[in-house]
């Protein structure tokens, strides 16, 4: 995927969903992996011609792993010119460690977002973008589903009120295979999670489940999307169609 098509996608989301208004300061959670760091790409490229304007910066959450190297990413953010904060914290230690947590995602999910959306608010932002994908979404769906009974899946845009901040997700019509293309076209310094869990997670296996009921059933994984844009899901705002 090239960049032009990146922006497209990202502008197609920002318009449907009004997610960046006149004097907005966004701010970009990168944790180094490809989809973040696509993200990151996105809004700077927007923010060159959006016509309303607005202000970004980009935010690390350690957890406390070793031989984590934030250096990449702040290299990449100079080269954008994007201001750049790491918040440093001891989530791995309290997860793996002193509590033993042996399904830690959702603790971790939990204490990863406090810790950013406190610090996004001490750097004066008003919102923060979050960079999950179509695929992400549909995989959210399916695991609410199967494991709460309901129809539901990540907002476009969401005011949290406690915080006054608003998460918005620009990548949401953006294919996970394009984010991967971008990554390479574009040599992003992605960097290996750190997780001694990752990729066996209830996550990992909604991924597989999509993949397979698109193979068996070709064109399934878009209509799961198209349901979930028509679903009138309680708190996703409305959808202004802008045919872009």
């Amino acid at each position: 995927m090239k960049l032009q098509q990146l922006l497209s996608y990202t502008r197609k989301a920002v318009d449907d969903y009004q997610m960046i208004e006149d004097g907005d300061h966004i701010a970009v959670g990168i944790s180094g992996g490809k989809d973040s760091l696509t993200l990151l790409y996105a809004l700077h490229g927007l923010k060159r011609f959006y016509p309303k304007k607005f202000e970004l910066s980009a935010i690390t959450v350690d957890l406390g792993y070793e031989k984590f190297d934030t250096e990449p990413l702040r290299a990449l953010c100079e080269e954008l010119e994007v201001p750049y904060t790491v918040v440093k914290t001891e989530i791995a230690h309290i997860l793996f460690e002193e509590r033993k947590e042996s399904n830690p995602c959702s603790l971790c999910a939990k204490m990863r977002k406090g810790a950013l959306n406190d610090a996004v608010k001490e750097m004066g932002c008003n919102k923060v973008a979050y960079a999950h994908h179509k695929d992400d979404i549909i995989e959210t769906m399916l695991l609410s589903l199967i494991f709460e009974g309901r129809f539901h899946s990540f907002s476009p845009k969401t005011y949290l009120d406690r915080m006054d901040l608003t998460v918005i997700r620009p990548m949401m019509y953006v294919d996970e295979m394009d984010v991967i293309g971008f990554q390479h076209k574009y040599n992003l310094p992605v960097a290996k999670s750190r997780c001694p869990i990752d990729g066996f997670t209830k996550r990992e296996y909604a991924k597989d489940l999509v993949k397979q009921l698109n193979q068996e059933h070709p064109g399934a994984r878009n209509r799961m999307f198209t349901a979930i844009l028509n679903g009138n899901i309680s708190g996703w705002p409305e959808r202004i169609i802008t045919g872009k």
